[in-house]
């Protein structure tokens, strides 16, 4: 497997470079240049086995040790009702993907996958997703668009959503809730809020990993339904998911080991940048799988989909901080 792992961190590790010397988003960078080596995912190559590896068993790597970075102590310093309307939020954000994709004809599959992209973590929480989804011919596309959607969506929101919460007369916590509320990836949260001040970046931020701890959960919540609903057999090629994967299990243990302060900061540090350096290998790995033709395919309705439950978040959130305001 050495090649074909050795690629993917070769082309995350190039991503990250134009990221620290360009500012480009370090995940679309590894998914672009990923879908340019599309070939070396062939067959009959010496790379195929190891991006598959990558793809799959890093990338659950990764989204387990971002539990690290969650604690029972986050949800207490923010208070009960914006909890509430986070949480909220996710809910509502996937259950409005599963009834426009029935407007939009599109399957459940892809509803499930772009809707939590959206309601939780972006990149992240679409290959937590699309590893519990049973598996199709279109499953890699599927999720190479879903992740170039949410972080080209994401920068877009990092940059107008700033000056948005201005001309809406929010105040320092209502700025950060919204922020951290509704942009999908978690770098670009961090972005937005500390371009406002230090204080709204800090508070952004807790925003926003309270979404990402609702993970756990939500990837539990689509397996039950998938195995008690029969849902997997639809494919015959498919394989049926587990009714808890083992990269939630380590996830929460981690998020549990954190919350009692098991885990040292040094450790859950390291455990933060071990997270994202999977992520980015897998994403890497999952773009050489991807056929750039193939993912154009996925047609307008699929943009119309995602766009729409940016657009439905985005205004759940706001509607909301006022009503608490």
């Amino acid at each position: 497997m050495f090649p074909g792992i050795a690629v993917s961190v070769l082309v995350a590790v190039t991503a990250q470079f134009l990221s620290e010397h360009y500012g480009a988003p370090a995940m679309l960078m590894a998914l672009l240049l990923g879908l340019t080596l599309n070939f070396l995912a062939e067959p009959d190559t010496r790379t195929a086995t190891g991006v598959a590896f990558s793809a799959q068993t890093v990338l659950r790597l990764g989204v387990a040790l971002l539990g690290a970075r969650i604690s029972v102590q986050m949800l207490a310093e923010l208070g009960g009702p914006m909890i509430a309307l986070v949480v909220a939020g996710v809910v509502a954000t996937i259950l409005f993907a599963l009834l426009a994709a029935r407007i939009f004809g599109r399957g459940w599959r892809l509803a499930l996958l772009t809707g939590g992209s959206v309601a939780i973590c972006g990149a992240s929480a679409a290959m937590a997703i699309a590893a519990v989804l049973p598996r199709t011919d279109k499953s890699e596309r599927n999720l190479a668009f879903t992740v170039l959607s949410v972080t080209i969506l994401s920068t877009v929101a990092m940059v107008i959503y700033p000056p948005l919460s201005v001309v809406l007369g929010f105040n320092a916590l209502e700025s950060a809730v919204f922020l951290g509320g509704t942009i999908h990836d978690v770098a670009q949260v961090v972005g937005a809020g500390f371009s406002i001040s230090p204080e709204v970046g800090e508070t952004a931020t807790l925003v926003k990993l309270i979404r990402v701890s609702m993970l756990a959960p939500v990837v539990l919540v689509f397996s039950l339904a998938i195995r008690t609903g029969g849902l997997g057999d639809l494919d015959p090629n498919a394989k049926r998911p587990p009714i808890l994967p083992s990269f939630v299990i380590g996830f929460l243990v981690l998020a549990a080991l954190n919350s009692l302060g098991l885990i040292p900061a040094t450790l859950a540090s390291f455990a933060e940048g071990a997270s994202r350096w999977a992520l980015l290998v897998a994403i890497a790995a999952v773009g050489i799988k991807t056929s750039l033709v193939r993912m154009l395919d996925v047609g307008g309705s699929a943009i119309a989909l995602i766009v729409a439950e940016t657009i439905m978040l985005g205004t759940f959130i706001i509607v909301g901080v006022h009503l608490i305001g």
